[in-house]
Parts: C-alpha cells; sequence; structure tokens
C-alpha cells in the first residue's frame, strides 16, 4: 500500500492535482476523475509528435514523444504527455507494444500493453453488447433494421483474418447473415470515445450511430435500441484517463488507442486536454507518418474539440530514409549518404504537409547510435535549413532526457514570443465529400486526385440520401507509402487515390473513406511476436517488444 501511496502522492505533487482525485489501479497506474477537467481551464501548449513514412518497424514517434517531454523536464519545464494505448493485436502480431524504448521508456511497460486499466475490453465489450442486442432484435422483429444492411460489427482487440468474415445466427439461433470483426482499434465506440469530451458527449455520440439501413434505405441509429445507457455503465470507468510516469518521472495519460491506418489515429480528447491543463507543456502524439495520424488529429480531432497544437515535430531516421532512397529493408544498417539524400523527398513531403497548417516545424533524427554517421546526419540537417525548420539530433533511446535536451530547446524556443497564426483545417466542410478528399489527396499525398469505385459512389449516394456528409473525412490507407499503394516509397508522383468504399462513423463524427486493399481487422504475420513471450513461475514476462 505504501508504494500505492507514493505514486498517487507522486503524481499529484507533479501535476498540482489533489490526491483524492486520483484514483489507484495498483501500485504504479491510476485513473484520474474528469472533475480535473470541470475544474481547470487549459494552460499549456500543444506539442504533435508525427514522422515521415515508417519502416516496417516504425519510427519510433512514441519514443521521440517520451524523450522530448524528458528533455522539457531536464530543461526545467513543466510538462505532462498525453499517449495513445497499445492494441494487443500489435503486441501479439508484428510490430510489438507501444510503451516506448530504452532510456525513453513508460512504465508499467507490460500492463500498459496488455488490457492496460480494462479500457479496451470495456470498449470490447460496448461494443458487442450493442452487436447482441442488434441480433436479438432481429430474431423478435422488432426492429426496422433490414438484415441484410447491418453496417455494425462485432470486435475483438486481436490480429485475426479467419474473423474478417463469418457468418452468424445459423442452427435457428438467431437471423443467419453475413457478419464480420473489426480490431477493437477500428470500432466506432472506440472513437467515440476518444472524440468525446464526457460521459454525456459520449451519450449523444452513442445514440447517433448508424448501425444499418431499413429496406428503404432509411438509416436506423443505435438509439433506436434502448441500450445506450447499458454501454455507458461499462464505459463509465474506462473515460476516465489513465495515469503512468515515464522512467524519469515525467506524468503520461495514456488513453484510448485508435489505429491511424484505419482509424483517426488519435489519443482521447479527455487526455489531451487534462495534460494540457496540468502543464505548461504538453507533447502527444499521432500514429503513423503526417499524412495518416497527424492530418487526422489536425482535420477531425481539432475540428471537433477546439484544440491546435503549438508546434508539429516530425520524427524521421537515417534507416527510413535509406528505404525510400531505393535501400532493400533488409540492408539498411550500413552507411549509405546517397540513399539518404535520395530518400529526403519523402521527408520533405511531411514538411510541407506540416507548414500547411501555420505552426513552427521541428524535425527530430532518432538516433541509432550504432549505425547512423555524421554524413547521413549532415544530409538531413541541410534540407532542414533549405525548409526552415529546426532540426536536431534525439538520442533519447540510449540518454533519455538528457539526449533530447537540445531538441527540447528548439521546440520551447519555436512557440516564444511568437502569436501563432489562427488555426485552419485543411478543408471547410461546405465543399463536396469528392473534393474534401481530393484536398487531402492532393495536399497531403501529393496525389493527382481520387477516383470512386462504382460501389464506393453507390454508397455515398446512399449516405448523402440520409443526410451523413457534412462531415470530416478520415482516410483509410497503407500507412507504408504516401500514396495507396504500399509498394511506393519515396514520394511518388503521377498517381490518383482509388476509394473503394465508405463507412459511415456517424456518431464520432466523420466518414471513412477506404482506400486500396486496407483492412479494418490486420493479421498475423508468418511468426507473430506472441511466440517470444515467456512467462516464469512468478509471472515475470520476458520478449515482449516495446
Amino acid at each position: 500500500m505504501a508504494n500505492t501511496q507514493s505514486f498517487t502522492a507522486k503524481m499529484a505533487a507533479a501535476l498540482g492535482l489533489d490526491e483524492q482525485v486520483i484514483v489507484p489501479y495498483g501500485r504504479d497506474k491510476a485513473k484520474v476523475s474528469l472533475q480535473v477537467l470541470r475544474e481547470r481551464p487549459r494552460k499549456g501548449k500543444l506539442i504533435l509528435v508525427s514522422a515521415l513514412t515508417p519502416t516496417p518497424a516504425g519510427e519510433g514517434k512514441t519514443t521521440v514523444s517520451i524523450g522530448l517531454a524528458q528533455g522539457l523536464k531536464a530543461n526545467g519545464k513543466s510538462v505532462c504527455l498525453a499517449l495513445r494505448e497499445p492494441s494487443m493485436g500489435p503486441v501479439f502480431g508484428r510490430k510489438g507494444g507501444a510503451t516506448g524504448g530504452g532510456a525513453s521508456s513508460i512504465t508499467p511497460g507490460e500492463s500498459i500493453n496488455l488490457c492496460f486499466n480494462g479500457d479496451f475490453p470495456a470498449i470490447t465489450s460496448a461494443n458487442n453488447l450493442l452487436a447482441a442486442v442488434i441480433d436479438n432484435a432481429l430474431f423478435y422483429k422488432t426492429t426496422r433494421l433490414d438484415q441484410n444492411k447491418v453496417l455494425w460489427k462485432r470486435v475483438i482487440d486481436m490480429n485475426d483474418r479467419s474473423l474478417r468474415n463469418i457468418v452468424v445466427g445459423l442452427n435457428k439461433n438467431g437471423v443467419p447473415r453475413e457478419d464480420g470483426f473489426n480490431i477493437t482499434p477500428a470500432s466506432e465506440i472506440m472513437a467515440c470515445f476518444c472524440l468525446a469530451e464526457d460521459l454525456e458527449d459520449l451519450r449523444r455520440r452513442i445514440d447517433n450511430i448508424v448501425v444499418g439501413f431499413t429496406a428503404e434505405d432509411e438509416a436506423v441509429y443505435a438509439r433506436e435500441f434502448g441500450v445506450t445507457d447499458a454501454l455507458l455503465a461499462i464505459l463509465r470507468e474506462a473515460i476516465n484517463p489513465n495515469l503512468v510516469q515515464s522512467l524519469e518521472g515525467v506524468p503520461a495519460f495514456v488513453h484510448g488507442g485508435p489505429f491511424a491506418n484505419i482509424a483517426h489515429g488519435c489519443n482521447s480528447v479527455i487526455a489531451t486536454k487534462m495534460a494540457l491543463a496540468c502543464a505548461d507543456y504538453a507533447v502527444t502524439e499521432a500514429g503513423f507518418a503526417f499524412d495518416l495520424g497527424a492530418e487526422k488529429f489536425l482535420d477531425i480531432k481539432c475540428r471537433q474539440s477546439g484544440l491546435s497544437p503549438d508546434a508539429i515535430v516530425i520524427v524521421a531516421t537515417i534507416r527510413a530514409l535509406k528505404m525510400h532512397g531505393g535501400v532493400a529493408k533488409t540492408e539498411l544498417d550500413p552507411p549509405n549518404a546517397d540513399a539518404v539524400r535520395r530518400g529526403l523527398a519523402n521527408l520533405q513531403a511531411h514538411i510541407e504537409s506540416a507548414k500547411l497548417y501555420n505552426r513552427p516545424v521541428t524535425v527530430a533524427i532518432n538516433l541509432f547510435e550504432a549505425f547512423d554517421t555524421e554524413e547521413e546526419i549532415a544530409a538531413v540537417k541541410e534540407l532542414c535549413a533549405e525548409m526552415g525548420v529546426g532540426c536536431a539530433v534525439a538520442n533519447v533511446f540510449g540518454k533519455g532526457g538528457e539526449g533530447a535536451r537540445e531538441l527540447a530547446a528548439i521546440v520551447a524556443e519555436s512557440m516564444e514570443g511568437v502569436a501563432p497564426e489562427p488555426f485552419k483545417c485543411l478543408y471547410e466542410l461546405d465543399i463536396p465529400v469528392e473534393e474534401r478528399m481530393a484536398t487531402i489527396a492532393r495536399k497531403i499525398y501529393g496525389a493527382d486526385g481520387v477516383v470512386l469505385t462504382k460501389a464506393a459512389q453507390k454508397k455515398l449516394a446512399l449516405m448523402a440520401a440520409n443526410g451523413l456528409t457534412d462531415l470530416p473525412i478520415c482516410m483509410a490507407k497503407t500507412q507504408n507509402s504516401l500514396s495507396d499503394n504500399a509498394a511506393l516509397p519515396g514520394r511518388p508522383s503521377g498517381f490518383t487515390v482509388t476509394v473503394r468504399d465508405f463507412e459511415i462513423a456517424n456518431g464520432a463524427g466523420f466518414l471513412v473513406a477506404l482506400c486500396g486493399d486496407i483492412m479494418r481487422m490486420p493479421a498475423l504475420p508468418k511468426v507473430p511476436s506472441a511466440c517470444a513471450i515467456k512467462v516464469d513461475a512468478d509471472g515475470n514476462i520476458s520478449g515482449m517488444k516495446g
């Protein structure tokens, strides 16, 4: 018990909070009451961390975010982190966890990566309760929903390709129909949860979820099934953000975790606003590269919440630049400054995109000490100088906050003494859906435009007929390319983005455009990361990445 008290007392002191608003979950983690947001206005500056197009292993956005926050602390600043929760899909799949790395990690890593404080299980259960109620209403014929036009899918927080397409209701156990599973981070409940301001806002969002259509193509809403309060009962504790800390004692709100390639890719609005209420600087991240997570953070999350960043950091690695310069993924370790220079076109594209939002931009070179050379690093710094953006080497994996002090100083200085221009989203909602998507494709991806398949055109017409299109766009596309073709690294040109279908997330407040063959249920690799995880007789875990 003493350790629990020590943690809550330490975090209360660091955040300037009454210890009574911090609810312990074990000895080293807690939840924080929403009372904090009712009593405290925003006081901090918001730093958004994104990245260039990554290698399959990722470029260390979370590691750099944690390292940057520790660097700000080392420079005497009041700082707090606001990060996404990991999904167990990647933990047991290919990528591993999402708690940072080396000296720039948040703790307790295993707990955060596995069913953290019950949030993902709660979101999964709420999603599936609605699915069960929908099928029950079809069975008893108490709904106007057409059994062949149900949109709502079940979810599970695991990569499982076998569940993408299933048949339910066989053997007289229901109404037979085709169905399927998404992964929990792709659930609209997750999106509603992450964009809600409080329980009442979450109630409104769940009520407005479109679960399908009638035989006459009229939208059917979740509120018609009378279980919104039951879903809120499941979610009422989960909605309070989780509080942990970095290895150097920086408080970290870790809450919500939609993927950016299939969803909107940002942690909860609640956690971000709580970090801003508790510190002079709040560091947050958005999933994958700037073209995915950051664009959605700025055009969806900021549009709905009133948030806006004061500075943008783009994480780059020499390894990723070499890959974009034509080097095979298996040959990224040897020095190759020429390949780095060729790959800089990808970084340049993301810097140009970030500048569209009128905020200072800094590039953080996430250092791989054993491999990165001075010549390679110099090439990146030269590009940044030419583009008028800050740049610093961040040795955050090896040295933690000490390795990020220069980065922290540059980012802090970029926000000082200059009143930011009014924040403006990339597009307005009064233009056609096609033009909203084309704006993203042209300005962020570098595409010539957008093409809709006949199926997508038909679905869009259905949405429009029901008044469901006055929403921001969530582009669901590959994270491995600026284009919608995963096989095109670097900075592709002369391409169009193909939208093959739409999904409506009316409760969350956006329209999902499915591009290429992107799946909302990922698959496991041939040898999953789960095969490397071991548990000893005392319950200690080893072999977990991230």
